[in-house]
């Protein structure tokens, strides 16, 4: 692909393909039309979403985030990366191609450096306990893939070296929002922390609960708008673009 080409998808949701210096990553992939009481809002990704992928990054295990009937649509070729200490999870359902991460640590896919991030999210899955992460993503470009996050203390130190972008949650998949994410004030505020040269909204109006959008429509829409205005306040030198579902953001 080459440099030329280097963009991002926002899949949906926190689904994110990084076509970085000619890899193709994918993550937290949720890519069927709902999860358990949860309606997927818009289209649904297009086949080449999961095709020819070096990795899948799944930043931790709540059903939003690691959806198992996606990871088994995209085939057994992709390695995973995946929190450390989840390695026999995946395992046991059939997932052998595992690569762990505690924050700090790297994994190399060609030209590009995949390297976990601490998080500030409610942990694990039933049964399992695992630190739950973000992911910096480095070639000739760097991106931050916050995951699913509140603020924390390091989080500054992650655009220390400097960001071409970042892709920030700003909700979640109903209408109010518990513990350990990010609204768009405070997700305006990572902006300023981080400084990326772009900041992308990501983890909002996809996902809703069955009948509720009707009721209750603004969260589907109004959190990238919000997140936008603040960040020109609190960031103004990081330039903020809101894509849809299936929009891609160039990084040249």
């Amino acid at each position: 692909m080459g440099e030329g080409g280097d963009r991002i998808v926002w899949v949906g949701h926190a689904t994110v393909l990084i076509e970085l210096d000619g890899v193709r990553l994918l993550t937290d992939p949720v890519l069927g039309p709902w999860v358990g009481p949860l309606r997927r809002q818009g289209p649904m990704p297009p086949p080449e979403v999961g095709r020819d992928l070096d990795a899948v990054l799944v930043s931790h295990l709540h059903r939003d985030h690691l959806d198992l009937r996606s990871l088994r649509r995209l085939g057994a070729g992709a390695p995973l990366i995946v929190p450390a200490g989840t390695r026999r999870f995946f395992a046991a359902r059939g997932f052998d191609q595992v690569v762990e991460l505690a924050p700090g640590e790297s994994h190399a896919l060609g030209p590009v450096r995949v390297t976990a991030t601490a998080a500030d999210h409610a942990i694990g899955r039933r049964g399992v306990a695992a630190a739950p992460l973000g992911f910096l993503v480095e070639g000739t470009r760097r991106l931050y893939f916050a995951g699913d996050t509140d603020l924390f203390d390091d989080m500054a130190a992650i655009g220390a070296g400097g960001l071409d972008l970042a892709l920030l949650p700003v909700w979640g998949w109903g209408p109010t929002l518990g513990p350990g994410h990010l609204d768009p004030a405070r997700a305006a505020h990572a902006a300023a922390l981080l400084s990326p040269r772009i900041a992308v909204p990501i983890h909002w109006g996809t996902f809703y609960p069955a009948g509720l959008a009707r009721l209750r429509p603004r969260p589907l829409t109004d959190p990238p708008r919000e997140f936008a205005a603040r960040a020109q306040v609190l960031a103004p030198g990081v330039e903020t673009r809101v894509a849809l579902p299936g929009g891609a953001v160039a990084l040249g």
